[in-house]
């Protein structure tokens, strides 16, 4: 009996609707990389891209639980001329408020070349709305 293995032809892109209101960002986070990557499909590939696009809306609204809203800190590299930037999520939700999602599905993700194009259909928004409408996304709770 041979294993099968499906072409990319065969998958069905699927778009996804996340509401992280009031939802816990590490395990929202680990709900939207599978959903990325397709775990949560039978048809799932580990070297392949079978996943469905994903949209987060009300990003701003996401929970940090016990004290990482006050002592957790992002550091991050200002570049060639040297030195590190510390900031706390409060900064980082004042700047961008979409980037405490974006980071952490980021670090679920694989660091290769499949990771990035993973990452490149997760879309991220602050508010209820977004201009996806057309795709005919699905809620997902």
């Amino acid at each position: 009996m041979k294993t099968y293995l499906p072409k990319a032809s065969e998958f069905e892109r699927k778009w996804l609707v996340f509401d992280a209101e009031e939802q816990v960002l590490g395990r929202l986070a680990v709900r939207i990389a599978d959903a990325l990557r397709g775990k949560d499909e039978p048809t799932y590939t580990p070297h392949m891209d079978c996943g469905a696009n994903v949209i987060v809306i009300n990003a701003d609204k996401v929970k940090l639980t016990g004290r990482k809203e006050t002592e957790k800190t992002y550091i991050g590299h200002t570049g060639w001329v040297g030195g590190q930037t510390v900031t706390t999520p409060e900064e980082v939700r004042a700047k961008d408020s979409t980037r405490l999602v974006l980071w952490a599905v980021k670090g679920m993700l694989d660091d290769g070349r499949l990771g990035r194009s993973l990452f490149k259909k997760l879309h991220v928004y602050t508010g209820a709305e977004h201009p996806h409408e057309a795709q005919k996304p699905v809620k997902v709770n």
